[in-house]
């Protein structure tokens, strides 16, 4: 019995001291950021990246400690160094910024975008390759990004003089076309406009769409009514496959409005009493009537104004009515900032005794 127990006792100690095969790293390594992208801007390049959130094993990430950048510089010939890691790092790069994702100043992050600008990428005409790596808490490094090359180009200079004008369920931008670049010299290029947009004054702007080239205008169309929205606009050079982006010019803000009027009441009925007339009709089908207006003159005569009633009333009375022959007519008034007024119903005629 006793040695039946030391062997059980053995074959236990063995079983718990047993070790599992190794768990490959680069297995578990975060996975690459795949979408890295750079455009020069006055005094520096910007790049911009998604964080990575997964594993190579596609295990979701949830340790993602830093993010580091590398570059290479040269003077443009021939092909870009290579991206080759080695012990964590890219061999024949130097490490420019390492961002913590917990405080990752100087890098800006909205929601898994992170953007970073190298103010030290300055030399016009050398060319600048990037490569990102992503590190986790236990030590993993993921495999570098694709690398990025840009060409260090002057920018153009921010567009001036934007005005909006807002019109039904939209607004016309125009602008002055930037004619040199940030450095002062002439520009020979016609520039690619953004257009940037917020939807109210403390909304963050948004690149709605760009233009063609050389465009110095733009109608934004499909918008609210009666909602203010923000502009601004930057031009785009491109040379050499490298995207250069202008500063952004001064916002303006244009509140389309609704300028089309409702169609006007009908089947006016005039019920005569002394001194009085009693006005019914039947409703505009428009859903936007705020008041009717009420019309009033002498056969032969122009209508003038007697009064108003607020929607979605259909009834007016008209008081204090000098004996004779009336005519009456009723227009439709809109809510718009405009207050836009259709067109008369068709005419009544009473006699009031």
């Amino acid at each position: 019995m006793g040695r039946h127990l030391l062997v059980v006792a053995l074959l236990l100690l063995a079983a718990c001291g047993r070790v599992g095969p190794p768990v490959d790293p680069a297995r578990v390594s975060p996975q690459p950021v795949v979408d890295l992208k750079g455009t020069v801007v006055d005094r520096g390049i910007e790049l911009v990246w998604t964080v990575p959130t997964r594993r190579a094993d596609n295990v979701r990430l949830r340790d993602l400690t830093a993010v580091r950048v590398f570059r290479a510089e040269d003077d443009g010939s021939g092909e870009p160094k290579p991206a080759l890691v080695a012990k964590g790092r890219v061999a024949g790069y130097a490490e420019v910024v390492a961002i913590r994702v917990a405080d990752p100043a100087p890098a800006a992050v909205a929601g898994n975008r992170m953007t970073f600008v190298d103010r030290t990428a300055t030399v016009t005409g050398r060319r600048y390759s990037y490569v990102v790596l992503a590190d986790d808490a236990r030590g993993h490094t993921s495999p570098p990004s694709s690398r990025l090359s840009v060409v260090a180009i002057a920018p153009p200079q921010a567009p001036a003089a934007l005005r909006a004008t807002p019109g039904e369920r939209e607004v016309r931008l125009e602008w002055q076309a930037s004619s040199a670049l940030a450095d002062g010299t002439t520009a020979e290029d016609r520039f690619v406009y953004q257009i940037l947009r917020a939807p109210g004054p403390e909304a963050p702007l948004d690149v709605v769409t760009q233009t063609a080239p050389g465009a110095a205008s733009y109608v934004d169309r499909g918008l609210e009514n009666e909602r203010a929205y923000v502009y601004a606009i930057r031009a785009l050079r491109t040379t050499r496959a490298t995207v250069a982006r202008s500063d952004t010019s001064e916002r303006v803000t244009a509140t389309p409005v609704d300028m089309t009027p409702p169609r006007p009441p009908s089947e006016v009925v005039g019920i005569p009493s002394e001194a009085t007339v009693r006005l019914v009709w039947m409703a505009s089908p428009d859903l936007d009537v705020g008041r009717y207006i009420v019309y009033r003159g002498r056969e032969g005569g122009s209508l003038e104004r007697v009064g108003s009633t607020a929607s979605p009333g259909t009834t007016f009375t008209d008081r204090e009515v000098p004996a004779g022959r009336w005519r009456y007519a009723v227009s439709a008034q809109d809510t718009s900032s405009r207050a836009n007024e259709s067109t008369l119903s068709g005419e009544v005629t009473v006699v009031v005794p």
